[in-house]
């Protein structure tokens, strides 16, 4: 019996250790698990600050080259419209050409073809005409030289046109001179 009590002591003894070397490995695995999680929540901050710092770099760089379309865009029309600005009065002249009398009918086609070759080829450059006559006047696009009084006209309504204006979209290259109502 003494035998069979020492083989059970021996053999508690055995699965104490072993359940000791058990909960070792097992505190050695949380410890572990612990590590690889921490460095897994550390490497999934850093793939969130480089994502969003990648998001803000492309934002940026976005931005960048819309500003830059924008800022072509505008040096394009400026430099149009300079260009065009100093061109103006050649058209004013063609247009004063085409309205005087001649007996060489040949020579007025060929001023109005030079004048109507002139005018398309503002209107394919985005360039357009400010609109005058019978319109409200708006200062913002019309230049009054003078006013009159008219009953049947309303007020502020443009009467004539001494000089056509022109604009590209928004921007004024030359404003209208107009004669007002008042």
């Amino acid at each position: 019996m003494a035998e069979k009590e020492n083989n059970l002591n021996e053999k508690d003894l055995n699965e104490k250790e072993e359940n000791k070397e058990t909960k070792q490995e097992n505190n050695k695995n949380e410890k572990e698990n612990s590590q690889t999680k921490n460095e897994l929540k550390q490497k999934q901050q850093e793939l969130e600050d480089i994502t969003d710092r990648y998001k803000r770099v492309l934002a940026e760089f976005e931005n960048h080259k819309k500003r830059s379309q924008r800022e072509r865009e505008n040096l394009y029309n400026m430099i149009l419209s300079d260009v065009v600005e100093a061109i103006l009065p050649i058209l004013d002249n063609l247009e004063n050409a085409v309205k005087v009398e001649t007996k060489d009918e040949e020579y007025k086609k060929g001023i109005e073809l030079v004048l109507k070759q002139f005018q398309d080829t503002l209107k394919a450059k985005g360039i357009e005409e400010i609109k005058a006559v019978g319109e409200i006047f708006d200062p913002e696009l019309h230049e009054a030289v003078s006013s009159v009084q008219d009953d049947t006209k309303k007020e502020k309504e443009i009467v004539q046109e001494y000089r056509k204006g022109y604009k590209i979209g928004t921007k004024v290259i030359r404003h209208s001179m107009v004669v007002v109502a008042n």
